[in-house]
């Protein structure tokens, strides 16, 4: 009994850890590159608009930021949870 509440602990912090990802992804892609644009336009970085920035590269970083971001706290979780691999 004790192990099926402790992969339920596991799959609900993996599940709690994608959300956050997923909500920076889309704030980031649809939101900034997309929605707020116009607003962000007002703001410049290097001489290029905030929003064109965004959507052509600031996007990129935040991805790659990301995905190093999910694979520490994701071995964070693991360890946590002694199902690690080390």
């Amino acid at each position: 009994m004790k192990e099926d509440k402790s992969s339920h602990a596991y799959w609900n912090a993996t599940l709690g850890l994608l959300t956050k990802i997923l909500i920076v992804w889309f704030a980031v892609s649809f939101g900034a590159g997309i929605l707020f644009v116009d607003v962000l336009n007002n703001i410049k970085l290097g001489g290029y608009p905030l929003g064109f920035w965004f959507a052509h590269q600031g996007s990129i970083y935040i991805f790659i930021a990301l995905i190093f971001y999910y694979a520490k706290k994701m071995g964070d979780i693991d360890r946590q949870f002694d199902v690690h691999e080390d």
